[in-house]
């Protein structure tokens, strides 16, 4: 139906071009000034199209995209507060690489973003050595399935589609999830399902750490006051409190 409609308005608005430019013929009877005209028209149509359709919807297309981004920002920082926090010191149970890692993420208003970057090398190339002994899976199986329905309801935004990686990091926790979840016994695992469950958490806590830094340098550019409050309850600092003293 609107692939017919809009075949019909262009037909008409041809149509309407075609019968105005008769109507000035009839009254002026000069063919030359109407094609002189029209020619010029159409040489200065792909430099309309250009900047129309290419560069003018191209920026408002950025400017929404910004103001997507935006507001999606505002659900990361609602996944860290309800889940992502909490997960982030769980998971740095496991590695059992993370004593210089937690040290290098002890992030403080005076971070510039040469620090952020340089966090975000160190976090690439960090070795995480997950060991499904070194903490405690039954915690984190009770604790995923808590958190499961919240989850769910991210995963159900599409706009979510717009931040790949955020998307990325929210299937790789929900995957852990459902594997934790379809185990009958966590206390007697094979050496080959630990190897894969290990795989299967590093994935998601590297998603988790490298999501967590770019949602902290986006509040150290645009919001302070909540940056603040982040970095006093920052799950890589052990002397972190949201008390002011």
């Amino acid at each position: 139906m609107k692939r017919y409609w809009t075949i019909r308005l262009s037909l008409l608005l041809f149509f309407l071009s075609l019968s105005l430019y008769f109507i000035h013929y009839l009254i002026f009877s000069d063919a030359y000034y109407i094609i002189k005209h029209l020619i010029g028209d159409l040489a200065f149509l792909p430099i309309e199209v250009l900047l129309v359709t290419i560069i003018l919807h191209r920026l408002l297309d950025e400017r929404e995209k910004r103001i997507m981004l935006k507001k999606l920002n505002m659900v990361i920082g609602a996944f860290f507060s309800e889940v992502g926090n909490r997960l982030l010191k769980v998971f740095t149970e496991f590695d059992s690489h993370s004593q210089e890692l937690v040290r290098k993420l002890i992030i403080d208003n005076n971070w510039s973003n040469k620090d952020f970057n340089n966090a975000g090398v160190y976090i690439k190339n960090h070795n995480y050595n997950i060991k499904i002994h070194c903490g405690n899976l039954e915690y984190l199986h009770v604790y995923l399935i808590e958190k499961r329905g919240f989850l769910l309801r991210l995963l159900e935004n599409p706009n979510l589609l717009e931040h790949e990686s955020f998307s990325e990091l929210l299937w790789a926790v929900f995957h852990l999830t459902e594997e934790l979840i379809v185990r009958q016994n966590l206390r007697q695992l094979s050496s080959a399902d630990t190897e894969h469950l290990s795989n299967d958490m590093k994935r998601a806590y590297i998603f988790l750490i490298t999501e967590w830094l770019q949602y902290m340098k986006h509040l150290s550019k645009d919001y302070p006051y909540l940056f603040s409050l982040a970095i006093r309850t920052n799950p890589y600092d052990p002397n972190a409190t949201p008390e002011i003293k």
